[in-house]
């Protein structure tokens, strides 16, 4: 969050990329960086992408929350302990409900997981549309057409059992 307070602000449909290292407290029995840290590494690398698009400005002013809905990664490659790697974080797009994120990790121009998010503003009444994060930015037409990737992540998780059955 340092840095980014320093770092130019972005557009909310920007990339943020930060670099990291795999520290040893990142692995797990097998030399590797563990799946939980590493969707911990993409909760902070969250912080400073909402930091340099105004995000935190916004829900601070507005009194809302960001919840994470849903999450689903797929990991590739490994990581292992002082290797360097790169973080890109981006919003994918929005529906009325949600906003879209994702995530990754790149290690020598390969990547190595990625994460697609599914986030809602909330505030004491429940979710709050996404149009009026889109106006809060002053992009009222902002509503990219999410890729079909996505659109079949949203369907395959309309289908889920909820609540579980055990």
């Amino acid at each position: 969050m340092a840095v980014a307070s320093f770092q130019k602000p972005l557009a909310i449909d920007d990339v943020h990329v930060s670099q990291h290292i795999c520290w040893p407290w990142d692995l797990d029995i097998w030399m590797e960086m563990n799946n939980g840290i590493t969707l911990s590494l993409y909760d902070l690398g969250r912080l400073p992408f909402a930091k340099r698009t105004g995000l935190i400005k916004a829900l601070r002013e507005n009194k809302w929350a960001l919840a994470i809905a849903g999450t689903s990664i797929r990991y590739r490659r490994r990581v292992h302990m002082f290797q360097r790697y790169e973080m890109r974080t981006r919003v994918i797009g929005r529906d009325e409900r949600f906003i879209y994120l994702q995530q990754s990790m790149w290690r020598n121009g390969e990547a190595t997981s990625s994460a697609l998010y599914r986030s809602a503003l909330t505030d004491k009444n429940g979710i709050v549309p996404t149009q009026k994060l889109a106006d809060y930015y002053d992009r009222s037409d902002w509503n990219p057409t999410l890729p079909d990737w996505v659109q079949n992540w949203i369907e395959a998780e309309g289908t889920r059992i909820w609540p579980p059955e055990y």
